[in-house]
């Protein structure tokens, strides 16, 4: 019994709403003002007609500023793809354009005194062994590769001092021989576009070494 009446009473409660809904005042919205009295409404570009033009930069905007002069440098060379990397981060928000050029050169990495390869390893140990008697005590005897059985006679970044090294030896009777070592190594450039603003200083952003700028034809 006491089932049947909560039925009833639920069923009249619902059709008590629906006719609210259907048969009640109809209700208006009402929103807040999109802006303050006085202050112009904000429209964004697509909302304006195809004939507004854009409103110019402010002068002095970093838009206006950061437009190439015509002017180009090329600045490095940076001994590692880290430092120019770390450079071309740091100049990228403050020039018009910007690109890296790797390079290949050949580097200097000393002087090399030796007395050229003998026949055999025997006549090497013999050579060495007179070395030993005029008192000459820092050689090497090369055991392997293409070098074998050549006696270096030290290894010198100043050409100088292996010059020296060359007459001392030579003075002593021994045939040494003098010859630069080189590698072939990679150097890394960064170009840059210099922007429009005056005064632009480009040490502030790239202090990777001892880093050097060149004018070059703009990319």
């Amino acid at each position: 019994m006491f089932v049947r009446l909560l039925f009833l009473l639920l069923l009249t409660l619902n059709l008590g709403v629906g006719a609210w809904l259907v048969f009640g005042p109809a209700t208006t919205q009402v929103f807040p003002p999109a802006t303050d009295p006085g202050v112009p409404e904000l429209r964004l570009l697509s909302e304006q007609s195809p004939s507004g033009t854009p409103a110019p930069a402010p002068a002095g905007s970093a838009a206006r500023d950061i437009q190439g002069d015509g002017k180009c440098l090329r600045l490095g060379p940076f001994d590692t793809q880290s430092d120019m990397r770390d450079a071309m981060r740091a100049l990228t928000p403050h020039v018009a354009d910007i690109q890296f050029q790797q390079e290949q050169t050949t580097q200097s990495t000393g002087w090399w005194v030796y007395l050229p390869p003998l026949a055999s390893r025997d006549q090497a140990l013999a050579m060495a062994r007179k070395l030993s008697d005029k008192g000459v005590s820092d050689y090497y005897v090369v055991t392997a590769g293409d070098r074998q059985n050549t006696i270096s006679l030290g290894l010198f970044h100043d050409p100088a001092n292996a010059q020296r090294r060359v007459k001392q030896l030579t003075d002593l009777g021994f045939p040494a021989q003098l010859r630069e070592r080189t590698e072939t190594l990679p150097q890394y450039w960064v170009d840059i576009a210099l922007p429009r603003a005056p005064g632009f200083d480009w040490h502030a952003y790239a202090r990777q070494g001892d880093i050097k700028a060149v004018p070059v034809d703009c990319f």
